[in-house]
């Protein structure tokens, strides 16, 4: 209820700008084709009320009103209205005619597609209609100089207004998509990547590895006896493991440095151009820091890491054989005593891994 009130709030101040310009401009415009006309003052004062007090009203019956979008989707029914009727009254001159009912149409159709451009032909025919029966069934079929110039501000600083807006809304759409798109490919608990992106992250540089023939590795890293912390000490203080780690991840590793959270207590980092020796004192500086965290409310909370590393060999035949790689250094880190990195070897190597204990 509340998220439908602050968009319909949202869509009347959209609107609120355009018609102000509009009206108030509006005015000169059916006042110049009213002018030759013998008309009484009570028209005058309605057009002036109209041009000029209308859009405050309406501004403000629908951003009191219980559903605004609501409110406001009547305020532009009323505007097709009363444009309908300003027609008939100033008899039809064409181009004032053509002026203010094109205006008020192009802003239906922009606020509310098809739906409120039939719904807004309605209510300008039902104007009409009005009009015709207050003043009678007349055309003018002579458009004056002076009716020219009166309808030019309207054909001019109208459209732009309207374009101003939907320019502003294109923006915050296109705001809104790339954090959507952001927040579908991060993890809500760290602000890593996700599985999946991660993942799709992985793929695209084997691939670069493979074409250029360029050096990257790849980590997987899991928290010593996560299990054992949420259960000793509860979620909220494994929770707060996790997001440390992904808090020395982030200060540790440069903007083409990526890491994600692969699931549970596992990380992943995918660390191009690095050779393997330089990837090793990277993860062993994030281990020793890690060793060093202490949890505010659970001192004696201490927490390891066992770290496996792969580098990008040529004899990988899918992104799916080095992660493989990298899973078994991680095993042999978890089953020699774990609080340590392990890497993994070339496939051409007897061995799977060797280790780098501490």
């Amino acid at each position: 209820m509340e998220n439908q009130r602050g968009k319909g709030l949202s869509f009347a101040r959209r609107i609120y700008l355009p018609r102000v310009i509009g009206l108030g401009i509006g005015f000169f415009s059916v006042g110049a084709a009213l002018y030759p006309l013998t008309m009484p003052s009570w028209i005058w004062a309605l057009l002036l009320f109209n041009g000029f007090a209308w859009p405050h009203l309406a501004y403000q019956i629908s951003t009191r009103a219980a559903f605004p979008y609501q409110a406001e989707r009547r305020n532009l029914l009323y505007d097709s209205l009363c444009g309908g009727f300003w027609a008939a009254c100033s008899q039809f001159n064409p181009l004032t005619t053509v002026t203010i009912l094109s205006m008020m149409t192009m802003n239906n159709v922009a606020a509310g597609g098809h739906r409120l451009f039939v719904l807004g032909a309605l209510a300008q025919l039902a104007g009409v209609l009005l009009g015709w029966a207050i003043f009678g069934f007349k055309f003018t079929l002579i458009t004056t100089q002076a009716q020219v110039w009166a309808c030019l501000p309207m054909l001019t600083l109208y459209p732009l207004a309207l374009g101003m807006v939907c320019y502003r809304l294109a923006i915050k759409l296109a705001q809104h998509k790339r954090a959507l798109s952001t927040l579908s490919r991060t993890d809500s608990l760290t602000g890593l990547l996700n599985h999946g992106a991660w993942k799709d992250l992985l793929h695209l540089k084997f691939q670069q590895c493979r074409q250029h023939n360029s050096q990257a590795t790849l980590a997987l890293i899991d928290i010593d006896h996560f299990k054992v912390i949420n259960d000793s000490y509860g979620h909220i203080v494994g929770d707060a493991a996790l997001q440390q780690l992904s808090k020395e991840l982030k200060s540790l590793l440069d903007e083409y440095e990526l890491a994600g959270r692969y699931g549970g207590d596992e990380f992943c980092v995918i660390l191009p151009t690095l050779p393997l020796s330089k990837a090793e004192m990277l993860m062993e500086q994030l281990r020793e820091t890690l060793q060093q965290y202490r949890h505010p409310q659970v001192p004696e909370l201490r927490v390891s890491l066992s770290i496996g590393l792969a580098r990008y060999q040529n004899a990988y035949k899918d992104a799916l054989d080095w992660l493989d790689d990298a899973d078994k250094a991680l095993y042999t880190a978890k089953h020699t005593g774990r609080n340590t990195v392990s890497v993994a070897l070339s496939r051409s190597s007897p061995s799977d891994a060797s280790q780098f204990s501490h």
